[in-house]
C-alpha cells in the first residue's frame, strides 16, 4: 500500500512540473497600475494613446466606425507572446519558436464568429515592443495618420470575408479573442488557451451621397481625344458612381473609358482630377516592353532571345550558374526565368523586399542563385528584380540613356508631356513600376496597343512586336484560363455566358489599363488601395458588373 501511495504521490508530481513550464525568456515585470488590473483584456481606443498616458477613461465602450476613423487596440498580456508559444511547444528552441507561430486572432459580430486568422510569425507590435518580452502592445485596427500596419491589412481581411456584410447600418457588437497558435514543420497546429479578449459597440452609420457624386461626368474640353457621341447605360455609370460615394467601392481615383478611340467617359474621385499624376506601381512595367521592341526595332537590342551573357559577364557576379548565361530577355519579358527570385513568396532571396534596400540593385538581381526546381522558360513565377535588369540593359544600350530615349520615341510622339519617372540608386528610370502619368494619358498608351502600335499615322511600336506582346505566352501560376504575354497580363471575363478577352497592365492599388481584344474598347481604372486584398477584385467588379454592361 505504501509502495503505491509513492507511485501515485510521483505521478502527480510529474503533472504538476509538466503544467508548470519554465517561461523560455523573462518578460517585462508588469509596474503599470492600468496593466495589473486589465490583464487578460483588449481595450479600445480612438487614437494612439500612449501607455503611459493611458487611462481607465480612454477605454472606449462604444464607437463610430466611419471611413475616416481611427480603431486601436490595446492588448494587456499576463506574459510575453514568446512564452505563451514555448508553453504549447516547449520542446523548440527560441530561434525556431518565434518563427512557427504568433496570435491567433478571432473577430466576432454579434456573437457570431466572422474571421479568423492565425498572423505571420513576422508581424511585431512596434519598433519599441520587443515581442519576447512585452506584456502589452498597441495596434490600429484603421488610422487616419498614415500609419501602415499589418493589422490594418488583417482588419481590411476581416471586412472582405464577412465583416464588411455583418457590418450593415445601426449598432453592432465587436468581440476580439486573442490566442497563441504555433505551427510546427508537419503542420500540426497548436493553438493555446485565451490570452486576452475585448469588446466594443460599434456604430454604423450610411454615408451621406450628394446627387453631385452621383452624377456623371462631363468631360472637360482640351483632353487630347476626339469627344464620342455614342450611347450608353447611364444608370450604370450612376450606380458605379453610387458605390463609390459610399465607399463599397474603395479608393478608386479615375475611370476612362475609350470607345472606337475616342473619349466616352472620364471620371475622378477621391480628390483626383485630370491633372493628376497617378502611381499606377507594376503597371509601370509595361513600357520596359514598349521601349525593348522600338529598340529592337532601332537595331540596339538584336532580339528577344538574347541571354544575358551578351550583356554582362555573370562569372564576375555572385553564385554563378551555366543556366544563368542562357537567361534570355524573352524569360524575363515573360517572368518565367530559373533566377531564385519569386515575389509571391516573402522567403525567396530574389523577392523584391530583398532588393529595394540594396545600393545596387542589378547587382542584386545577378548575384542570386539560380533555382534548381525552375527551367527557363518553363515556369511562370513573378520576378520584379528581372524587369530591373532589362532597364539596366536599355539604358546602356539605348543613345543617351533610357529616360530620354523613352521620352523621344514613346512620349512625345504621343505628347505625353506629364510625366513622372522613380529612379534606382544608380540614377536610372525604374523599370520595376511607379510611372506616374494623368489617366488620359495612361489612356492614350493603352489605344496605341488597341490600335497595333500605331498613333496618328505613324507606327510608334512595331506591329510584330505589338502581336507578340499581346500573345498568351505562358500560363499564370494557379490562375483558371489567365496568361501572361511580354509584361502584359491576360484575363476573359464572361458575362451572360459571353467572354471577352483582355490584355492590360496591372499594378498594386488596384490599377488596371485593359484592352480588349475583341471589342472596340480601352478602360483605365487608377486606385490607391495599396496592399488591399480588394484592390484588384473590385477592378474586376466595377468592369464586369458597371462598364461592360454599360457599353456593349
Amino acid at each position: 500500500m505504501k509502495q503505491i501511495l509513492i507511485i501515485l504521490f510521483s505521478v502527480l508530481m510529474s503533472l504538476k512540473t509538466v503544467g508548470q513550464i519554465k517561461d523560455i525568456i523573462t518578460p517585462e515585470i508588469i509596474t503599470n497600475p492600468l496593466h495589473q488590473a486589465n490583464i487578460g483584456r483588449i481595450t479600445f481606443m480612438a487614437s494612439n494613446i500612449p501607455l503611459n498616458v493611458y487611462k481607465k477613461e480612454d477605454f472606449l465602450s462604444t464607437f463610430e466606425l466611419s471611413r475616416k476613423s481611427s480603431l486601436n487596440i490595446r492588448v494587456f498580456m499576463g506574459n510575453s507572446v514568446t512564452n505563451y508559444l514555448h508553453q504549447l511547444a516547449p520542446e523548440l528552441p527560441l530561434e525556431e519558436l518565434v518563427k512557427s507561430g504568433n496570435l491567433q486572432f478571432s473577430f466576432f459580430i454579434d456573437g457570431s464568429l466572422i474571421y479568423q486568422e492565425n498572423i505571420h510569425h513576422g508581424c511585431n507590435f512596434g519598433a519599441s515592443v520587443n515581442k519576447n518580452t512585452a506584456t502589452t502592445f498597441r495596434v490600429p485596427l484603421t488610422s487616419t495618420t498614415g500609419e501602415d500596419w499589418w493589422a490594418m491589412y488583417l482588419w481590411d481581411r476581416f471586412k472582405v470575408n464577412g465583416g464588411e456584410k455583418a457590418l450593415t447600418e445601426g449598432k453592432h457588437q465587436l468581440k476580439i479573442e486573442l490566442k497563441p497558435y504555433v505551427k510546427l514543420v508537419d503542420n500540426d497546429l497548436r493553438v493555446g488557451e485565451m490570452i486576452a479578449q475585448g469588446e466594443v459597440e460599434l456604430l454604423i452609420k450610411a454615408p451621406v451621397i450628394t446627387k453631385e457624386q452621383i452624377a456623371i461626368q462631363t468631360i472637360a474640353p482640351n483632353s487630347g481625344w476626339e469627344v464620342s457621341k455614342a450611347k450608353y447605360n447611364t444608370k450604370k455609370i450612376e450606380a458605379l458612381n453610387t458605390a463609390i460615394a459610399k465607399y463599397e467601392l474603395k479608393d478608386i481615383t479615375s475611370i476612362v473609358v475609350i470607345k472606337d478611340n475616342q473619349l466616352l467617359l472620364e471620371e475622378y474621385f477621391n480628390d483626383a482630377n485630370r491633372n493628376t499624376l497617378h502611381d499606377p506601381r507594376s503597371a509601370g512595367k509595361s513600357f520596359t516592353s514598349t521601349v525593348m521592341g522600338i529598340a529592337i526595332k532601332d537595331g540596339y537590342i538584336k532580339n528577344e532571345d538574347q541571354p544575358l551573357k551578351s550583356f554582362y559577364d555573370l562569372k564576375k557576379y555572385a553564385n554563378y550558374d551555366e543556366s544563368k548565361d542562357k537567361v534570355t530577355l524573352k524569360n524575363l519579358l515573360t517572368m518565367s526565368s530559373a533566377f531564385e527570385g519569386s515575389d509571391a513568396n516573402s522567403e525567396s532571396q530574389g523577392n523584391e523586399e530583398n532588393m529595394y534596400p540594396t545600393d545596387n540593385w542589378v547587382k542584386f538581381t545577378l548575384d542570386l542563385p539560380m533555382d534548381n526546381h525552375k527551367k527557363n522558360g518553363a515556369q511562370w513565377d513573378y520576378f520584379t528584380a528581372g524587369v530591373v535588369l532589362m532597364g539596366d540593359i536599355l539604358n546602356k544600350s539605348v543613345p543617351e540613356n533610357l529616360e530620354k530615349y523613352t521620352d523621344k520615341k514613346l512620349f512625345k510622339p504621343l505628347n505625353i508631356t506629364k510625366y513622372q519617372w522613380q529612379y534606382t540608386p544608380q540614377k536610372v528610370v525604374n523599370t520595376a513600376g511607379s510611372l506616374q502619368m494623368r489617366a488620359i494619358d495612361y489612356a492614350k498608351y493603352a489605344q496605341l496597343y488597341k490600335n497595333k502600335g500605331k498613333w496618328k499615322g505613324k507606327q510608334i511600336i512595331p506591329t510584330d512586336w505589338v502581336a507578340k506582346t499581346l500573345t498568351k505566352q505562358i500560363q499564370i501560376s494557379e490562375r483558371d484560363n489567365q496568361y501572361y504575354g511580354y509584361l502584359f497580363w491576360n484575363k476573359t471575363y464572361n458575362i451572360k455566358g459571353k467572354n471577352y478577352e483582355a490584355f492590360y497592365c496591372a499594378g498594386n492599388g488596384g490599377n488596371q489599363f485593359l484592352i480588349f481584344k475583341d471589342l472596340p474598347l480601352v478602360i483605365i481604372i487608377t486606385g490607391k488601395a495599396y496592399n488591399k486584398p480588394y484592390a484588384h477584385p473590385q477592378v474586376d467588379k466595377i468592369v464586369k458588373e458597371y462598364l461592360l454592361p454599360a457599353v456593349l
